[in-house]
């Protein structure tokens, strides 16, 4: 039974990653046809996509009442992104930090990781009004982000305009695909198909994330380990996985324009979005007792919030291989902490 559930915990990460795949496709090409913005396509529904693991698993963990998983999916991811994650990508090559990280992402990052550790402390709970104010939060972050980025993708296209064709960049060739990447391509063109693909992407982070969390519980109590400390490292490390290997890949390759924003920009997405939306279906209770309380957790959240800001102003708003150590150091204390105190 045992194995059982650890094939059904492995299936489910597999459906939430190529679900999250399939449903953005399928998404950002209906939202192509209907003439929406590329720009702004990857800024909301790709973005959603990259959160919706950490979605489907906190809310049905909160349906299913498990709510230390639910938390502990959104903090423990949280910690994973910028310690883990981010540590080890700066140890590969040198990250910089974008100038409206430092404006805007990082602040709001802050401010909703604040905002989560002051109501836990408060209210000892994240209640369904709570979940509304972090999505009300949620909705402002994207319209700044959206205005922002239309803003200068015209002032691009001023500049561009003003470049002689001569001195353009060229595009970079395509690698030519196989047959089933080429057939994939020519059925992206049909309109019935992506919808389709985004309907059985759906299915699949829906259903992988149910698969998920009932195995992560029954994995909790045959080894008799609190739901908390599987949300805080299976779970989390799981659904963080894409952007494990996307960043450290991205890094190896010195491909790492974005690879900072994009990790804030999901650490935003998984306490507004994705602790805000789970809150509506059931109160996720924050433990403050004891070396076992998830309040900690979450402070530590904000503690590596906190490092982030405070390393990107240094050195040319760069991550570089001390920050990196640091991060990674911080991150293994953190994981003593867990399963030895």
């Amino acid at each position: 039974m045992l194995f059982l559930q650890i094939f059904l915990l492995v299936l489910g990460f597999a459906l939430l990653v190529k679900g999250a795949d399939w449903f953005v496709d399928g998404s950002a090409g209906i939202a192509a046809k209907c003439k929406i913005p590329t720009l702004v396509i990857g800024l909301t529904i790709v973005a959603f996509g990259t959160s919706a693991p950490e979605l489907c698993v906190s809310v049905t963990s909160a349906i299913q009442h498990s709510t230390d998983i639910s938390i502990g999916n959104v903090v423990g991811s949280n910690i994973c992104n910028i310690l883990l994650i981010l540590g080890l990508a700066a140890l590969l090559h040198s990250l910089p930090v974008q100038r409206n990280s430092l404006v805007l992402d990082l602040p709001v990052l802050l401010l909703s990781s604040a905002l989560l550790v002051g109501l836990g402390i408060w209210g000892n709970a994240l209640n369904w009004w709570d979940g509304l104010i972090f999505i009300a939060i949620f909705s402002v972050y994207m319209v700044i982000l959206v205005r922002g980025a239309l803003k200068e993708q015209k002032r691009a296209k001023e500049l561009e305009k003003s470049v002689p064709q001569g001195e353009m960049a060229q595009t970079e060739e395509k690698k030519p695909k196989g047959k089933i990447g080429q057939w994939f391509d020519k059925m992206e063109q049909k309109t019935w198909f992506l919808i389709v693909l985004s309907l059985v992407g759906l299915g699949m982070v829906v259903g992988g994330g149910t698969l998920l969390v009932d195995a992560a519980r029954y994995i909790a109590e045959y080894f008799h380990v609190s739901e908390r400390i599987i949300g805080l490292t299976v779970v989390a490390i799981g659904t963080s996985l894409p952007e494990l290997v996307t960043s450290v890949v991205a890094a190896f390759k010195g491909e790492t324009d974005i690879a900072v924003g994009n990790v804030i920009g999901s650490n935003i997405f998984n306490i507004l979005l994705v602790a805000g939306a789970s809150s509506l279906f059931y109160p996720l209770t924050f433990t403050t007792a004891g070396a076992a309380s998830n309040l900690i957790d979450a402070c530590v959240a904000l503690g590596a919030a906190a490092l982030l800001y405070v390393l990107a102003l240094f050195k040319g708003h760069k991550l570089g291989k001390i920050a990196g150590a640091l991060l990674f150091a911080c991150f293994v204390g953190y994981y003593v902490y867990l399963f030895v105190i």
